[in-house]
């Protein structure tokens, strides 16, 4: 038999020198840095082998299908081949994933695995969607051709980015939370996950699609992995060695000697020749002689080995009969307290039937006749038996506290209605199936396909299912089975027989080798005697396993059969008798628990228990219908499904790119403006989702401890989608540059053709380019979509559903409102008709209430009034405008002394008065003695000029036209900001325009400059006009000058169409929520607006205390009103705001807040040096033993503190910061209380 060879491996501290050379799939830089500093260490890194080889599997497969798409005479069966090997390959390689690593994963870190089998459920239906699209008929299309290597794309984009997340954070926390054996044993259990006969092409695929030095790595790799025992890694090695073994064993049977082979270094084979003695040795040809010379077996199961099928439905139909009297048991008695057991058996059984069902699938009736199904009865027969399961977790769960009358009753019927299944399913195969393979195909092609059906089971599962089949045969059924079963297998795989063999007659309770009465030998002892003679020679073929250290791992492997139905534990001493049952080893893997037991008492991860489910039932961490089905969307309305409703839009625009992408080859320059254009809308308005996720979403659910690490891998995924839309963005680049460089390049061609008589077309070239270009941008437009798609539905998935059993109403408001809190205005006015369009008219309702509510103590439903809703700001403002001078007069009366006669009009009865009333109150207020003179000509000058200024008021509603050059409007000049360089503005601001105050209709730079020498306030907002200060021109307010002679002048860099503010100097940005303009880079950039307290806020006061509507009041130093002042405003630390100016000046001699008195910061050193003070100082005898009762200001709590004059500390925080509420008389001892 052949073994693999390897020389001077070196073992160090227990560990195994793993992956010497470069991995490409794992990239240094990242922070990774377990995977970069741990390659000598971690068994676990062998998936990077796995990885690598898939990786290079996608992209040839990708290449090929490129070729195809633009080869029209290509062939696509080659193809088709190559897409079922992947996914064969893969399909297999994520079930064992999810059996073993994401199992033993959630049991040490919970919230990872759960994404990933999600993931694997999307490539699964990326899978069938391109198998569908190989299926159809339209495969000589064109059209056909780009969607099958656009599927390809995606395919590979959506494999490489699930791999990529794996290296990136399971295989680290693999790493850190599991020890050196820990880890060989979940990859030695992921290995036996997987079906037999994908091992022998997987392995040798694997050792073919890496290179040398990555071959002898991973060789080495397997060796710390593969329990120490002789037969398993015979079997193991001979799979990972493939072909060459076939040929190495060619050439051993026609040496018919003993011969060791050094082909690469890696491989043996063993012919046997001692005849006399035993005949079943390596050689194909020998083993046939022996076995057909001595063939008196004269059972059906030998004329007619199909026949083994019946044997398989006997043994199946009798065990579910045993269930089925079992659960009636358990009804009668009622002793629900312990049915795991019962559990076990019940999966096991499954297991048996759901492989036996993919076994006739896959195997025998493809091969009897490729019409004959019975897909329907096995995936009938699947969901009753995960009914039944879940059946009895629901009985587990309700205990004894629940009643189980219901429970019993659905669990004989359960049983009852799979035994009727099986037994109708099972009648109608041996009617219909076995009579045909009897009729077409001779016995040794039947042995064939009833050895291939045994090999779609797991090495895990064939270790229970041997020993409980032969159990239940008779003697002569056991010795027939195990004769095919050597008939039926390659010579190569002769090791792996002996395994099966051994394991088959554990069945037996007779200490009796049934292979030695069916065969004429025992193979495992001919098998330990070739190893006795092989480890005799001095042969440079030593196995890979052989070191000089002999510091190994803990040894796995364990020579007991690890189920239940293992009737004793054989030694591992060689048997003295041939009547001795067959010793050989387990696979050292504990079936029959769900889960990883305790690890804590023990480093060996032999008891690591990976789930034994079958495909289609995968342990209850990854059933995903009863965890969606409480979820339900579409019956719950909370605030933050508004967010999720971003996905709708995102999903339309989606559909949009992959569609209209194929449109692409139209080469029209003005259908790709329009394509970039939605794209750009897309990329940016998906960044801003994603950040705010990121930023804001993922850390609420973070912040859970239910919830740790639940959004990591969604973290990764947006860093992936932004490489795509970079990489998208890029070929539209180059589209677009090759579309100017055609247009630009016109003239010149027209040219060279007339004085050239060359017949090349010079638009070929760029044909040839665009169409290049156009293919692979569709892929990519598939492939973005696809892995957006896929990242929106398990974010549906599994994290929406989270935020209603984690998050009460309030939290998720809170949340809603801190992600629109930085979103800035030119993001919405981008982002709500984008994401309304998508919407139905009652879902854009309930969106836009959700965001009300959570902006309500906002003013974001004016700034929503005033763009949303399209209503015409001017008149708008008009109404307030009258609303506020008239509400001003009243607020005025109301607040008159009744002790003062003078009569004060507003602004509202100077507008209602004739000349003849206002002269009459002129003189009154003349004669009034009691006014101070500058306050009784301030009032005389406004009474004298309030006809002017009401005649002004209503000038810009009848202004028609007229001068347009603005020489008969006062302040028709330029003013200038630096008047030496000639830069125009003025001294509050840098801007090239004048605004046309509505309400004096004078020209001002700014509403400074108008409030300075005005006695009213300019409101800006209501501003219709400006002069341009360069062509002195009166025009609509605009960002630039719309006269031709200034060819489009800019007044400012910013403009604010809705506060109608210029300014060419500062960074500012519109806040929705506080519609005014502020300085800053931006919402979500440097500021956020927190919706409790109504104002900006710097990102690093994320975490403040909230004072509702804190900034809308005056400055507690200076009054004035901070909610529109432009001076820099401070947040303190209690909630309340000043001035920065106003602090910095307040606190050169105050410590507490003005208006609540707490402290304005931490004072431990002020109040340290306050106890070194009063530990200094003595107080006369007659005020030592007093106290007073205090008030902290900083705690809120009221004690005691000792008698002094200034400093009182608070017993409960420390403080000085506290009042004296009351004295009391002198105590002997003087204690905070309550």
């Amino acid at each position: 038999m052949a073994t693999p060879l390897t020389t001077g491996l070196q073992h160090r501290d227990g560990g195994l020198a793993l992956m010497t050379g470069p991995v490409n799939p794992v990239d240094p830089s990242s922070s990774k840095p377990c995977l970069k500093n741990s390659s000598q260490k971690s068994p676990i890194l062998i998936f990077i082998f796995f990885h690598k080889a898939i990786r290079s599997l996608l992209d040839g497969l990708h290449r090929a299908a490129m070729a195809f798409a633009t080869d029209q005479d290509g062939d696509i069966r080659p193809l088709f081949e190559r897409y079922h090997f992947l996914r064969a390959i893969y399909k297999h390689h994520c079930n064992a994933e999810d059996e073993v690593i994401f199992p033993a994963l959630d049991i040490r870190v919970k919230n990872v695995a759960r994404t990933y089998s999600l993931e694997h459920k999307g490539e699964s239906d990326l899978f069938d969607q391109l198998f569908e699209l190989l299926s159809s008929k339209t495969k000589n299309d064109e059209s056909f051709r780009r969607e099958l290597a656009c599927c390809t794309g995606a395919l590979q984009t959506s494999v490489s980015q699930h791999m990529s997340k794996e290296e990136e954070q399971v295989f680290p926390l693999l790493i850190e939370k599991f020890s050196f054996e820990e880890q060989a044993s979940i990859v030695w259990q992921f290995l036996c996950s997987i079906p037999v006969n994908m091992m022998a092409e997987f392995l040798p695929w694997l050792s073919f699609s890496i290179s040398s030095d990555e071959h002898q790595d991973m060789l080495k790799c397997l060796c710390k992995i593969v329990p120490e025992e002789k037969l398993l890694q015979q079997v193991i090695f001979t799979w990972m060695e493939g072909k060459k073994i076939s040929g190495i064993h060619k050439n051993c049977e026609d040496d018919s000697q003993l011969q060791c082979s050094v082909d690469s270094g890696v491989g043996m084979s063993i012919d046997q020749t001692e005849q006399g003695s035993c005949a079943c040795g390596y050689s194909k040809i020998g083993k046939r002689k022996y076995l057909d010379s001595n063939s008196d077996v004269t059972d059906s199961t030998e004329l007619h080995p199909i026949n083994e099928i019946l044997l398989w439905h006997s043994s199946i139909k009798k065990e579910l009969n045993d269930i089925a009297e079992e659960a009636r048991k358990i009804q009668r008695s009622g002793d629900f307290s312990d049915l795991s057991a019962f559990n076990e058996r019940l999966q096991f059984i499954a297991e048996v039937c759901i492989f036996h069902s993919i076994a006739e699938d896959n195997v025998i009736f493809p091969a009897v006749d490729e019409e004959l199904s019975f897909a329907q009865e096995h995936a009938e027969e699947a969901s009753q038996f995960n009914k039944f399961r879940c059946l009895i977790e629901s009985i587990q769960s309700a205990g004894a506290t629940s009643t189980l009358a219901e429970f019993y009753t659905k669990l004989c019927a359960h049983a009852d209605q799979i035994m009727d299944s099986i037994q109708k399913h099972f009648h109608n195969e041996e009617v219909q199936v076995i009579p045909l393979a009897r009729k077409h195909f001779v016995p040794q092609k039947q042995r064939e396909l009833m050895y291939q059906s045994l090999c779609v089971m797991p090495l895990k599962l064939l270790e229970c299912v041997l020993p409980w089949l032969v159990g239940s045969l008779s003697e002569v059924e056991a010795r027939s089975f195990l004769r095919n079963m050597y008939l039926a297998a390659p010579a190569s795989e002769m090791a792996l027989v002996t395994l099966f063999s051994g394991w088959a007659c554990k069945g037996r309770p007779e200490d009796v080798c049934l292979s030695s009465s069916a065969i004429g030998c025992c193979p495992v002892k001919k098998f330990i005697e070739i190893e006795e003679d092989l480890s005799q020679l001095s042969c440079a073929c030593a196995s890979p396993c052989t070191s000089n250290d002999d510091h190994r791992p803990i040894k796995r492997g364990n020579i007991s059969g690890s189920c239940e139905n293992n009737i004793e534990t054989v030694n591992t001493r060689k048997p003295s008798g041939s009547n001795q049952a067959c010793c050989v080893p387990g696979l050292g893997v504990t079936n029959g628990n769900r889960g990883i037991s305790s690890l804590a008492a023990t480093k060996s991860m032999r008891t690591l228990s990976g789930n034994l489910s079958a495909p289609s039932l995968n342990s209850s961490l990854f059933v995903w219908e009863t965890d969606n089905s409480s979820s339900d969307i579409a019956y719950t309305s909370r605030p933050i499904d508004n967010i999720f409703k971003f996905h709708k839009a995102i999903r339309k625009d989606l559909e949009y790119l992959d569609a209209e992408s194929g449109k692409l080859n139209g080469c029209d320059e003005a259908f790709l403006r329009q394509f970039s254009g939605r794209f750009r809308l897309l990329w940016g308005l998906y960044r801003a989702h994603s950040n705010a996720e990121d930023e804001i979403v993922f850390p609420a659910l973070e912040s859970k401890e239910n919830l740790h690490n639940v959004s990591h891998s969604y973290t990764l995924d947006h860093k992936q989608e932004e490489k795509l839309f970079e990489d998208i963005s890029s070929v539209l680049s180059e589209l677009s540059q090759l579309h100017e460089s055609l247009n630009s390049s016109n003239i010149s061609e027209d040219s060279t053709r007339r004085n050239s008589d060359s017949s090349a077309d010079p638009g070929s070239e760029f044909m040839r380019k665009h169409n290049e270009f156009a293919t692979k941008l569709q892929g990519m437009c598939k492939s973005i979509r696809v892995s957006l798609d896929q990242h929106v539905i398990r974010e549906e998935l599994e994290l929406w559903p989270l935020f209603d059993t984690h998050f009460s109403v309030e939290e998720q408001e809170k949340i809603v409102g801190r992600i629109i809190g930085t979103t800035g205005a030119e993001v919405l006015q981008s982002m709500l008709p984008w994401v309304t369009s998508a919407l139905s008219q009652e879902e854009q309702n309930k969106m836009m209430d959700t965001w009300k509510q959570a902006a309500k103590n906002t003013m974001f439903s004016e700034w929503l009034d005033e763009w949303w809703e399209g209503t015409p700001v001017a008149s708008q403002q008009k109404a307030k405008s009258e609303s506020s001078i008239s509400q001003e007069g009243t607020d005025m009366q109301e607040s008159l002394d009744p002790s003062d006669q003078m009569f004060r009009p507003g602004w509202g009865d100077i507008f209602r008065m004739n000349q003849s009333e206002l002269e009459a109150e002129i003189r009154k207020v003349s004669r009034d003695s009691t006014l101070d003179p500058r306050r009784k000509a301030y009032l005389i000058q406004n009474l004298m000029t309030s006809r002017w200024i009401a005649a002004q008021q209503k000038l810009p509603q009848t202004r028609t036209g007229e001068g347009l050059n603005g020489e008969d409007v006062p302040g028709c000049s330029p003013s200038f900001r630096d008047p030496e360089k000639q830069v125009f503005g003025c001294e509050h601001y840098k801007r090239n325009c004048k605004l046309l105050a509505a309400c004096c209709g004078k020209l001002f730079t700014c509403r400074f400059c108008h409030d300075k020498v005005s006695d009213h306030s300019m409101d800006r907002k209501v501003t219709s006009e400006m002069m341009c200060m360069s062509c002195l021109k009166i025009q609509a307010v605009g960002p630039i000058c719309t006269t031709p002679s200034c060819n489009g002048l800019s007044m400012a860099k910013y403009y604010c169409n809705i506060c109608k503010f210029f300014d060419d100097e500062r960074t500012v940005y519109h806040c929705p929520f506080c519609n005014l303009c502020r300085v800053g880079k931006g919402l979500g950039i440097d500021f956020f607006h927190c919706m409790t307290c109504n104002c900006c806020l710097g990102m690093s006061l994320v975490d403040h205390k909230c004072w509702e509507k804190g900034l809308e009041t005056n400055c507690p130093i200076c009054c004035d009103f901070l909610f529109t002042s432009s001076a820099t405003v401070r947040a303190l630390p209690c909630g309340h705001f000043m001035h920065s100016a106003c602090f910095k000046v307040y606190t050169c001699s105050h410590y507490t807040c003005p208006i609540c008195s707490k402290s304005l910061g931490d004072m431990a050193v002020y109040f340290g040096m306050l106890d070194a003070l009063l530990a200094a100082e003595e107080l006369p005898e007659e005020y030592k033993d007093r106290c007073q009762d205090i008030l902290c200001n900083d705690c809120g709590k009221k004690g005691m503190a000792r008698f002094h004059w200034l400093y009182h500390k608070c017993g409960f925080c420390g403080s000085y910061n506290t009042r004296v509420i009351k004295s009391d008389s002198a105590i002997s001892n003087c204690s905070t209380s309550n």
